[in-house]
C-alpha cells in the first residue's frame, strides 16, 4: 500500500540534521541508521513515502548510488517498502523476534535502560488495594451494560473533588472520564478543530500534542520561550497574526523543559484568552509531581465560570500513579463537556469500568501516596543531575521544581547521533527535535529520572560510553566525560 504521506528532500535532509560523522562507517550505512532513528521516534511517521534516491541524493549533496543503498539496508531490516511506480514508504519490522517498538524507540530489551518515557513504575501496595477494593465492586455494575459515556458518577464526583481542593471549584457534571490524557486531548481536538486550522503550542511542546494536531489536519503554530519564561508578547502576536482556533499549553512543570508558569503569567494568558476568545487547552499531566516549592494553581481557576472564553483541562493518573494505568479527564464548562461527548461517541462509548473503580480508589489514596513517592522523585532528580555535571560537564540543564525530567543543552547539535550511540548501549531515549517542529532542538535531550538511583548510575555508565562512542566517530561533540575509571555495565 502506498504511503499516506509524503516528505520531500529538502524536509528530510532538514530532519536528519548533521547525519553524517567521521567514523569508518559507509555513508549509506549511517544514513541508513538515521532514518531508522526518525522512524522509530515518530518524526517519520509509519506509510510515509520518502522522496526519490535522485532528490535525496540532490538535497544531500551525496551520490545517488549512497541514497541507494542506503534505502536498501532499510528494506533489509523491515523500515522500508517498495513497488515500482509508486515509490518507498515507511514501514515497521513485523518479523518473529523483531523487538518491540515504541513512538521514541525500541523498547522490550529487558537489559535496556528505558529513558524514552517520563513514567513512574506503579506504587505496588497502593495499586494492590485499589484493585482489590475495586473487585469487589464492580458487581454493583456488572448488571448494566457498562457504558457510560460520561464516565462513572462517583469518578467524577472523585476527580472534581480534586480540582475544587486545588482551588478550582468544580462539579461532577463539568468532568469527562476518558482512556488516558492523550485520548482527552484527541476528544478536544476533534470537538474544536478541522483542517487546515492553527493551533498555538509551546516550542519545545509534548510530541503527541504534535502528533494529535497533525491528525486532526491542523498546523501548530509553535512559540518559544524566553529564557525561563513563557514568551507572552510573542504568543499575542502570534494569536493576533494566526488566529488560532485554539492554544495548547502546559503551564504546570512544562514537557520537556520542566518549566512552571508564574501566577502573574497565569493571569495575562487567560486575559488574553478572554480578550481574543481563543479556547485554551491546558495540559496538566504532571501538576502533581511537585518536588519544590508550593503546588501550583490551576490556571483555568484564574477565569470566572461566566466567561465566554473555553478553557479546558485535560489530567490523567498516568504520570502520578501508572503509566499503563489508562484513566484520564476533561475539565470544562457544562455546554463544552456535553460538545466534547457528543464528538466522543462516534469514536468510543465508554472508559473501563474496572479501571475507573481502581482510579477512584488510588485518588481516596492520593495523598499518602504522593508522600510516599515524590520524595524518592526528589531524589531521583539530585541524583541524576549530579551524575550529569560530574560526567558530563559541557551539558547545561536547570533542576526543574516538579515533573518527571531534565531539559539538557549538550553543546552541540548530536541530540539523534547520541540516541542512535546510546540504543546500541542499551539506553533508551528519545531525541530532543522528537519535541518540535521542522528538526529543532538537535542540541537538547530529554533525561527522565524514573528509575531507581542504582539503575540510573548503570544508565549514566552506558550513556557516557555512548557519548564517548560519539567523540571516536568524529562527532562535534564539546565536554567529554573522563571514562578512565568507569565500566560500563
Amino acid at each position: 500500500m502506498d504511503g499516506d504521506r509524503h516528505v520531500t528532500g529538502r524536509t528530510l535532509a532538514k530532519h536528519l540534521g548533521q547525519w553524517r560523522t567521521a567514523n569508518s562507517r559507509a555513508a549509506y550505512a549511517e544514513l541508513a541508521e538515521r532514518v531508522k532513528l526518525l522512524v522509530l521516534d515518530g518524526r517519520l511517521p509509519v506509510r510515509t513515502r520518502l522522496p526519490a534516491e535522485r532528490e535525496l541524493a540532490a538535497a544531500l549533496q551525496i551520490s545517488r548510488t549512497t541514497v541507494a543503498a542506503g534505502y536498501d539496508l532499510l528494506r533489509e531490516a523491515g523500515f522500508l517498502q517498495s513497488k515500482r511506480g509508486s515509490g518507498s514508504w515507511t514501514t515497521l519490522p513485523d518479523a518473529p523476534g523483531v523487538r518491540q517498538l515504541t513512538p521514541f524507540a525500541p523498547a522490550g530489551d529487558s537489559a535496556a535502560f528505558d529513558l524514552a518515557y517520563a513514567a513512574l513504575a506503579a506504587p505496588p501496595d497502593a495499586l494492590a488495594g485499589a484493585m482489590a477494593a475495586a473487585t469487589e465492586q464492580v458487581a454493583c455494575h456488572a448488571t448494566g451494560s457498562g457504558y457510560q459515556l460520561l464516565g462513572l458518577d462517583s469518578l467524577r464526583e472523585t476527580v472534581a473533588r480534586r480540582f475544587t481542593d486545588r482551588g478550582l471549584p468544580t462539579t461532577p457534571d463539568q468532568i469527562l472520564i476518558t482512556c488516558g490524557a492523550q485520548h482527552a486531548m484527541a476528544l478536544v481536538l476533534s470537538a474544536l478543530v478541522s483542517p487546515g486550522d492553527r493551533v498555538l503550542v509551546e516550542h519545545p511542546t509534548y510530541p503527541n500534542a504534535l502528533d494529535a494536531i497533525a491528525r486532526e489536519h491542523a498546523r501548530a503554530v509553535p512559540v518559544g520561550f524566553t529564557g525561563p519564561d513563557w514568551d507572552l508578547d510573542t504568543i499575542a502576536a502570534a494569536v493576533r497574526d494566526a488566529c488560532p482556533r485554539l492554544m495548547y499549553l502546559i503551564p504546570d512543570y512544562q514537557n520537556p523543559t520542566g518549566r512552571c508558569m508564574s501566577q502573574e503569567q497565569r493571569a495575562e494568558i487567560v486575559e488574553l484568552a478572554r480578550r481574543t476568545r481563543t479556547p485554551l487547552l491546558i495540559d496538566e499531566t504532571v501538576s502533581e509531581i511537585v518536588l519544590d516549592g508550593p503546588a501550583p494553581t490551576p490556571l483555568a481557576g484564574q477565569l470566572a465560570e461566566s466567561s465566554t472564553s473555553p478553557l479546558i483541562t485535560i489530567g490523567s493518573a498516568s504520570k502520578t500513579f501508572w503509566g499503563g494505568f489508562r484513566i484520564g479527564w476533561v475539565r470544562a464548562r457544562r455546554p463544552m463537556i456535553e460538545r466534547i461527548a457528543r464528538a466522543r461517541a462516534s469514536m468510543d462509548i465508554s472508559t473501563s469500568v474496572i479501571d475507573q473503580l481502581v482510579c477512584q480508589h488510588l485518588m481516596a489514596d492520593l495523598g499518602p501516596v504522593l508522600a510516599r513517592r515524590l520524595p524518592a522523585v526528589r531524589s531521583a532528580r539530585d541524583h541524576l543531575f549530579a551524575l550529569m555535571a560530574q560526567r558530563f560537564p559541557g551539558w547545561r540543564t536547570v533542576v526543574p521544581p516538579g515533573g518527571l525530567s531534565l531539559w539538557v543543552d549538550l553543546g552541540a547539535p548530536v541530540s539523534s547521533a547520541l540516541v542512535s550511540s546510546a540504543s546500541r548501549h542499551g539506553v533508551m531515549l528519545a531525541a530532543g527535535p522528537r519535541f518540535g517542529l521542522d528538526g529543532a532542538f538537535e542540541r537538547y535531550l530529554r533525561l527522565p529520572y524514573t528509575l531507581p538511583e542504582a539503575k540510573l548510575d548503570q544508565a549514566m555508565e552506558r550513556l557516557a560510553a555512548a557519548w564517548l562512542a560519539l567523540s571516536d566517530a568524529g562527532a562535534p561533540t564539546p565536554g567529554w566525560p573522563d571514562l578512565a575509571a568507569a565500566e560500563v555495565a
